[in-house]
């Protein structure tokens, strides 16, 4: 501990050495998400450029080495002229200092997606190696940077025709634990652009894959909707699409969307072309608007049966919607954008959706109908499985113990914070887990075969179902509308499958579950997945264990023949393993390995799930041929 605390103690950091002190407050964090978003702050000033008339035209390279990107665009250029008060050129000025731009003031840009002045200068900090060329004024300039500082001085190249800016960087490998960028991940979020801006024109150029790609839309969100639809199998309800186009109160709106037989509501929102995964005022806009028009519509037209009630969820169950918002100084929560916070944006949004949708329902009164059929038909599902989501949510915690199901073995601790439980594969593992548990904190809970697949199952479905019925009797916490994370029996929820395909396979089916009708679980950290062995590996008197053939291959070459006779042997399943064996591997807390189940980017884990599990064959048999070469062995 230390004894005194003097000025000496206190360190100031200059330039951007902040940074790189603290890359997770800047890009959320030195994974794969936080790595990438690093490119996404280049492409985002490319399309400010865009939004603002000033391109048509952006290039992503990924080059062969897969650790460095270069972006380009036909915009005005950064400028390059020496700024009077910090006695250096714009472009250094730009890359080097924090909250230096162009975009406090509305002069150079109405629209921006960052308005902070931090992300080309965040980009700079975290590279090796950045190389910035500008063309404009009838010149190209080079300026080269490395770890946050300029490495040279401002070069004039020659002479150039057109404008524009083009940044190569290779992030650093002192922040990054794995530099590797993910083609496919960079391919959807430009075409994600390209579709938001109609005309753009962008390409994307992957040199490791030896691939091209040029993404150009002029039906823009039309053209969206309908590929996120087609993704889940999906057709718009009675073929109508509802497009909105409006700029009301300094906020331009773009949106379209439509309804579908699907089950869950799928929403994509962005501002000034980021996307916006945690959603904020704008879609809380969008969503307020929506309902008030179908309750509306249903009222003039007396289509809503008498003492049926309409929810929120009724209204959007099966709706798929794009909805695109520009304003001109947006508040975002945090660096990375993920939600919208300005408060003025609601009502305009909610007033210019409502007025719109209002208007196309009964301009095209099949269509309307149609939706409003689907609407009713929701309702009256809710209102059907409301008996069956009664009797398995627990009601107090005086009655934790009441109505769970019978093939539980619940444990003898009543604080949530400290128990625990196993959904298990099998009664046969199911049985050796209870004998090897402790049973003070350690609840067991056996599922018989392999789950139903909720990606298209509505609530009442998955509460219908024996063993997920089963299981959210256990949790305590509900689901739907009944949810109530306060009321959780276990504060560790560990997924326990066998090692093999199969076990992976009911591990997805769980994940999925929880994914579509328990996200919060996953949200808030309560969700694991248990790491048995797969191999025991005797030598001599050593017994060591291996979860998967990498592991096992990694600890026999260690060996080198050093200790004696080896003898390896394979688990068909946890039901093969004997309760101590079982308890020593996996279930003991100080032995054990356990992975938390996080969402890290909920757009990618959404399509990943999407194409896992949804009804269209075609992306899953895509996705199983890309990887099949890369299989060695497959259980049988």
């Amino acid at each position: 501990m230390a004894r005194s605390y003097t000025a000496k103690d206190i360190v100031v950091l200059e330039g951007l050495e902040p940074v790189r002190r603290r890359p997770g407050m800047y890009i959320g964090g030195v994974d794969a998400t936080g790595l990438h978003h690093l490119l996404w702050e280049l492409v985002d000033n490319s399309i400010d450029e865009a939004m603002n008339g000033h391109t048509d035209r952006i290039a992503v390279t990924l080059h062969k080495d897969g650790t460095s990107a270069t972006v380009a665009d036909n915009g005005r250029g950064i400028p390059v002229d020496r700024h009077k008060q910090y006695k250096k050129s714009a472009l250094e000025l730009i890359l080097t200092t924090l909250h230096a731009g162009g975009k406090f003031e509305a002069t150079s840009y109405y629209h921006s997606g960052g308005l902070h002045g931090v992300g080309a200068s965040v980009v700079t900090a975290l590279s090796e190696s950045l190389i910035a060329k500008v063309r404009r004024d009838g010149h190209e300039f080079e300026q080269r940077f490395a770890r946050g500082k300029a490495t040279t001085a401002l070069k004039k190249l020659g002479k150039a025709r057109g404008s524009g800016t083009t940044i190569f960087f290779r992030p650093d490998g002192k922040i990054f634990p794995n530099v590797q960028f993910d083609g496919k991940r960079i391919a959807a979020l430009l075409e994600a652009k390209a579709y938001l801006h109609r005309g753009l024109m962008v390409e994307f150029r992957n040199e490791a894959a030896g691939t091209k790609a040029v993404y150009h839309y002029e039906d823009g969100l039309r053209a969206f909707l309908a590929k996120i639809i087609g993704e889940g199998g999906g057709v718009p309800l009675a073929d109508e699409v509802v497009s909105i186009e409006k700029d009301q109160d300094g906020i331009h709106l773009e949106c379209a969307m439509a309804w579908t037989e699907a089950t869950e509501e799928r929403v994509r929102s962005y501002v000034n072309s980021i996307p916006t995964s945690s959603g904020g005022t704008h879609e809380n806009g969008l969503k307020s608007g929506i309902v008030k028009a179908i309750r509306n519509y249903l009222s003039v037209h007396n289509l809503l049966p008498r003492g049926l009630t309409i929810t929120a969820d009724d209204a959007r169950e099966g709706l798929v919607v794009v909805l695109s918002v520009r304003v001109s100084e947006p508040q975002f929560q945090g660096q990375t954008k993920e939600r919208l916070n300005n408060p003025e944006v609601t009502p305009v949004v909610d007033g210019i959706v409502r007025t719109a949708l209002e208007n196309a329902l009964n301009a095209n009164r099949s269509a309307g109908d149609a939706i409003a059929g689907r609407v009713v038909l929701s309702a009256r599902a809710r209102s059907a499985s409301r008996a069956a989501a009664e009797q398995v949510v627990r009601k107090s915690a005086i009655s934790h113990r009441l109505n769970l199901p019978g093939k539980l073995a619940d444990c003898t601790s009543t604080d949530p914070t400290k128990c625990e439980i196993f959904i298990v594969e099998g009664d046969s593992a199911g049985g050796s887990a209870k004998q090897g548990r402790d049973r003070k904190f350690q609840a067991i809970l056996p599922l018989r075969g392999k789950v139903l697949n909720t990606e298209q199952a509505s609530t009442a479905k998955v509460l219908l179902n024996k063993e997920l019925s089963d299981l959210v009797s256990a949790l305590g916490c509900g689901t739907g509308k009944n949810f109530d994370a306060g009321k959780l029996r276990y504060h560790k929820v560990c997924l326990l499958m066998d090692a093999d395909s199969d076990g992976n396979h009911i591990c997805t089916l769980l994940l999925t579950f929880f994914f579509r009708h328990l996200p919060e679980l996953i949200r808030q950290g309560y969700v694991y997945i248990s790491q048995p062995p797969l191999y025991r590996i005797d030598a001599g008197k050593e017994t060591l264990w291996a979860r998967d053939d990498a592991q096992r291959d990694k600890l026999l070459s260690g060996m080198n023949g050093q200790r004696g006779k080896v003898h390896v042997t394979r688990f068909k399943g946890l039901g093969e393993m004997n309760p101590v064996t079982l308890k020593e591997t996996t279930l003991d807390p100080t032995r054990r390995a356990i992975l938390r189940v996080r969402i890290g980017d909920a757009l990618a884990t959404d399509r990943a799930i999407q194409t896992l599990m949804g009804r269209d064959v075609a992306p899953r048999f895509e996705f199983i041929m890309e990887r099949a070469p890369k299989v060695d062995e497959v259980d049988v």
